[in-house]
């Protein structure tokens, strides 16, 4: 894909401070002095000052972006530092917007920051997001992250994507209303409404904060080339990450055009749900999607294996193969604990597969297991 148009006009001129704050940039092709004005005359918004919305902050502040508007209702704490490195030890039971407000302007003191303690909702999100010409979504539960995709959606501006749990991560860029020629892409492309049913926190899983900070940045730096229209957003791709095995690549994610019906949103589908069913007479055929050595520590009875990346690199063999295994049964997809499974489900209902996620997945899981076997 080639590059977007700027999305903002430049600015008429910087002050000298701020040129002499910038000079790299303005040396930086295609970036340059006009790319830099673009910065100062945006505004964007940041949903969440934490692991992702840390990075974000500061990254963006000393690239020279004009007005950032943080919005987060949390205060910090303690164990918020492993990897939420804009606010310091001083900053514990300090609200998480103003210090997002002060680690900003310690970089960039020409940058308007406004800092919003208020928790982001369905009924205020547009509101919040109005002004802003490009958001940034670093929230920690998918509740909040669908009302800020809607708001999007609905104010017709940019959204950067990036999520972190454990060792995996996602970046992307959704936007519903690009300059023509683009592809349309929301995030009910990647998730229908309901998929990802019960998503475990990072207080529950865990989270390496280095990826937090890598995600970050790369979040920073789809911003920044939509600003200045530079480069190649990931507007239609998702970057997977797999922080264990320092490795990365690209899915393709094509929009659903724009007079098809939305996606329907999935039942709730449990591990309490998954042991029911297995007693059945038309028990779904269970599909474990975690890597090679984490199902060595057992599977679900019956279970056939297929890590995710295969799935991904080749959804439509994989649902072929498994149509044929299934026989007309559902496919309960399960992970570690729930947000694999819940991208695999898509990926395969996309192409005709009954399937569902299990929410928590085997972390979830109470019932035996056995010894993989691989599909």
């Amino acid at each position: 894909m080639s590059a977007l148009p700027p999305l903002v006009e430049p600015a008429a001129s910087l002050s000298a401070a701020e040129r002499e704050r910038t000079a790299r940039h303005h040396v930086l092709a295609p970036l340059g002095e006009p790319g830099q004005r673009r910065l100062n005359a945006a505004h964007v918004a940041v949903v969440g000052a934490g692991g992702l919305g840390s990075p974000v902050v500061l990254a963006l502040a000393a690239a020279g972006v004009g007005t950032l508007t943080v919005i987060d209702d949390d205060v910090v704490e303690l164990s918020n530092l492993q990897r939420q490195l804009m606010h310091r030890l001083g900053d514990v039971g300090t609200p998480k917007a103003t210090s997002a407000a002060r680690a900003a302007a310690d970089l960039a003191p020409e940058a308007r920051v406004h800092a919003v303690r208020e928790r982001l909702t369905p009924a205020n999100a547009a509101d919040l997001l109005a002004d802003a010409d490009l958001v940034l979504d670093g929230s920690d539960t998918f509740d909040t992250r669908e009302a800020v995709a809607a708001a999007c959606e609905h104010l017709g501006v940019p959204l950067v994507w990036g999520t972190v749990q454990a060792f995996d991560a996602q970046v992307t860029v959704f936007w519903s209303n690009p300059p023509a020629g683009f592809p349309a892409v929301r995030l009910s492309d990647l998730y229908p409404a309901g998929s990802a049913g019960d998503v475990p926190t990072c207080a529950e899983v865990g989270v390496l904060g280095s990826l937090c900070l890598q995600v970050g940045a790369l979040m920073a730096t789809q911003a920044i080339q939509l600003i200045a229209g530079i480069g190649e957003p990931l507007l239609g791709r998702i970057l997977v990450i797999d922080g264990l095995r320092a490795r990365q690549h690209e899915v393709p994610l094509r929009g659903r055009p724009a007079d098809a019906p939305a996606p329907a949103p999935r039942v709730r589908f449990t591990a309490s749900d998954l042991a029911a069913a297995l007693t059945l007479s038309d028990a779904p055929l269970v599909v474990d999607v975690r890597e090679d050595d984490e199902v060595r520590e057992g599977m679900i009875h019956g279970a056939r294996h297929v890590p995710l990346g295969e799935i991904r690199s080749d959804p439509d063999a994989v649902a072929a193969r498994l149509s044929a295994a299934a026989h007309g049964a559902r496919v309960a997809v399960v992970c570690r604990s729930g947000v694999r499974s819940a991208e695999a489900a898509a990926l395969l209902s996309a192409r005709g597969i009954p399937a569902v996620s299990v929410d928590g997945g085997m972390l979830a899981w109470a019932g035996p297991v056995v010894q993989a076997v691989r599909s």
